[in-house]
């Protein structure tokens, strides 16, 4: 039995939680769900990727919870068991001594938030005293290899399930930052609601999710075709396939896109010149599950006129940059206690 627990960077995020266990890498990544079952004295059936596969499948009285939104936490009972369900499975619970953790959160995050953050990791198996919180777009920055420490700008798009954020990073801390609540999960409703419009047909989340990855795009499509959609019709109430234009789902998701790109051009609006020149020389950097959207850098690469580059993993970024900060817990005094650190001490 190993006396200290290893210290842990968890990504929690709103459709997905990854995990990085010291010296092993990322062991966990899962669905941020639980499958609950009744109102008052509420029972958890599943968590994580056992609940995605009953999502739709469920009896009646079993709900799909997600207890993040917008990168906020909505129901602290459910996050703490969450959180402690992935610790345990990516450590084990035979430690006498519990793990320190890293945890990512939303730049906008209130410090009445990072507290229900850290109660919620404490009530799940985190030291009390060891639980950092780090802003999200600097632990995808720090994770995608940019020198976040050095004296000089480096911009991230952060493009996630529940929100997307944009961020200019200099000396280890945040410049000027923006959080929408605008990126993949609205991606997937956007495309339910137009298809509910255009043809009276109910499609579940993960139907849209999956038209989102096979057929969504940011750009124009060259050669359209036809999408086969299952679904239940809203008139007769009977199953319903219909075939969709893959030019109407990039329509449908062209407003997104757009509401991505104004909230970059304001950050870019709000960024000290000389920094402005260091993003023109290197451009911006995407990452985030949602930032796989076919077409996505080229879109923003075309509008803004400036060098845009996808990460290689996009969406283990940030888990990555949490990893690395424990892998190196004497990076932590180089944060500015400004984004990160302000509230370790409140």
């Amino acid at each position: 039995m190993a006396i200290v627990a290893p210290d842990l960077g968890i990504d929690l995020g709103t459709s997905n939680t990854l995990v990085h266990v010291r010296k092993k890498g990322i062991q966990l990544n899962e669905p941020t769900l639980l499958i609950v079952a009744g109102n008052q004295r509420r029972t958890i059936k599943a968590i994580g990727q056992d609940a995605l596969q009953l999502v739709g499948r469920t009896t009646g009285g079993d709900v799909a919870v997600r207890p993040l939104q917008d990168g906020m936490v909505k129901d602290f009972e459910l996050t703490e068991a969450i959180l402690r369900y992935f610790i345990r499975k990516a450590i084990g619970v035979s430690h006498l001594m519990k793990p320190r953790v890293y945890i990512t959160v939303p730049s906008r995050v209130s410090p009445v938030e990072k507290r229900v953050i850290r109660e919620a990791a404490s009530s799940a198996g985190a030291r009390r005293n060891a639980i950092h919180l780090i802003d999200k777009p600097f632990a995808s920055a720090f994770g995608s290899g940019l020198p976040v420490f050095a004296p000089e700008g480096s911009m991230v798009v952060d493009v996630g399930g529940g929100t997307t954020e944009v961020a200019v990073i200099s000396l280890g801390g945040i410049v000027v930052a923006r959080s929408i609540p605008m990126a993949g999960i609205m991606m997937d409703s956007v495309i339910v609601d137009f298809i509910k419009h255009d043809h009276n047909m109910l499609i579940g989340d993960r139907m849209a999710e999956d038209i989102k990855i096979d057929w969504g795009s940011a750009l124009p499509v060259k050669e359209e075709r036809k999408v086969v959609v299952r679904g239940r019709d809203l008139i007769t109430g009977l199953p319903q396939t219909v075939e969709i234009s893959s030019l109407r789902i990039y329509e449908a998701l062209h407003g997104p896109c757009l509401k991505i790109l104004d909230t970059i051009r304001e950050v870019l609006d709000k960024t000290p010149p000389e920094l402005c020149g260091d993003i023109l020389r290197k451009g911006i950097y995407l990452v985030g599950g949602g930032a796989q959207l076919y077409g996505l850098d080229r879109f923003l690469a075309g509008e803004l006129n400036l060098p845009v580059t996808l990460a290689r993993d996009p969406m283990l970024s940030a888990a990555a940059g949490v990893g690395h900060m424990s892998n190196n817990a004497d990076l932590l005094p180089k944060l500015t206690r400004s984004n990160f650190m302000r509230d370790e001490t409140d």
